[in-house]
């Protein structure tokens, strides 16, 4: 399942040296706000905003739901009608994957204010833009049947679910690569932390295969976010460019695969610390200093497992532990001027060795 480098790079020496983004869900329901908080504070790599309070249809789930075969959408619901005659969809799917015609499983304006928000906008010179695409594992567990049973556990339809995001993917790669050649895209799976317990029963080959069809479809930096606990050598051994995690609450269970992270860095894998809190209460007391000593701890703890420090900070993104979108609009905007912050703060820190790095 270990693929080798893709030579997919960071630009400007293919390291990102602690430069900060997000994880694309914003509380705001006007775009274009959500716009501006995003690029006044993440200029140099900025995600569009996902914004799930001004519609249902920019719920995670909904929103890459189009085109789904026998899918159902009523309010904030979502659901797929087996009893439906599923022939024809399906095979329009297959006949689409075959081709890689993304152009047919495009997010709607209505599903994606934000991201039209975010092509209109004056965006500067960033070093890349991120997208989002919810992941096959969580999209499969959390869509139903007509019966509420998961998808993914219909072989038909969980195979159906791989291809389907993938064009979604891949059309979202299109799209932003019109703004620039430097694009990234996360895979965004919160129910990785549900495998192995009681009540999601699915084997680690077919997680792995779910996520690796869908990020085959893309030529551009891949990422998956995970902001809960998983058997973290699934991810770390999937063809992915960036893990994204929640950096406040599970870097220690992260630092139980030392060899599989060292690895991961060496194949020229990124680590997104996700150390910025994304709830109001945990986020009130913080500061950059404060977050600086965190972030440095939670490195320490890596380190001490004998992963090079030196590759965990060129190695590295900044990051939300998770989206904003529970947040006020006050919070959300305090979440990214820190994320902010602590970035340029690190790069401060530790500027002699990330000279060195573009010197190598």
């Amino acid at each position: 399942m270990t693929e080798q480098p893709t030579g997919r790079r960071f630009p400007g020496g293919g390291r990102p040296g602690c430069l900060a983004t997000a994880i694309g869900s914003m509380p705001h329901t006007d775009p274009a706000a959500a716009c501006d908080a995003v690029l006044l504070n993440l200029s140099d790599i900025p995600p569009w905003p996902q914004l799930p309070r001004r519609s249902a249809l920019e719920n995670m789930y909904i929103q890459y739901s189009e085109g789904f075969p026998g899918v159902v959408v009523e309010g904030d619901h979502i659901h797929v009608d087996r009893l439906r005659n599923l022939d024809e969809p399906l095979a329009a799917l297959y006949v689409a994957y075959l081709e890689n015609a993304v152009d047919r499983y495009a997010v709607s304006p209505e599903y994606a204010a934000g991201l039209q928000a975010f092509l209109a906008a004056d965006r500067g010179t960033p070093v890349a833009v991120k997208g989002q695409v919810t992941g096959p594992i969580s999209w499969g567990l959390t869509v139903t049947d007509q019966d509420r049973r998961p998808i993914l556990y219909d072989d038909i339809l969980a195979d159906a679910v791989a291809k389907h995001l993938r064009l979604k993917a891949g059309w979202m790669e299109k799209t932003l690569s019109a703004l620039t050649a430097n694009v990234i895209i996360f895979l965004d799976e919160p129910y990785m932390n549900a495998l192995g317990s009681a009540f999601v029963s699915i084997p680690r080959e077919q997680v792995a295969a779910l996520l690796c069809e869908v990020l085959g479809g893309l030529t551009c930096l891949r990422g998956v976010h995970c902001c809960g606990n998983t058997d973290w050598s699934i991810l770390l051994e999937t063809p992915i460019d960036i893990l994204s995690f929640d950096a406040c609450n599970y870097t220690e269970a992260l630092s139980l695969y030392p060899t599989e992270v060292q690895a991961f860095l060496d194949r020229g894998g990124t680590l997104a610390w996700g150390i910025v809190p994304n709830e109001e209460q945990a986020l009130a007391p913080h500061t950059t200093d404060t977050l600086l000593a965190s972030l440095q701890e939670a490195m320490e703890m890596l380190a001490k497992k004998g992963i090079k420090f030196e590759d965990l900070v060129r190695r590295s993104l900044i990051t939300p532990s998770c989206g904003l979108g529970t947040m006020s609009v006050e919070g959300a905007e305090r979440a990214l001027m820190l994320t902010a912050s602590l970035s340029r703060a690190m790069r401060e820190q530790y500027r002699g060795l990330l000279e060195m790095m573009n010197d190598e």
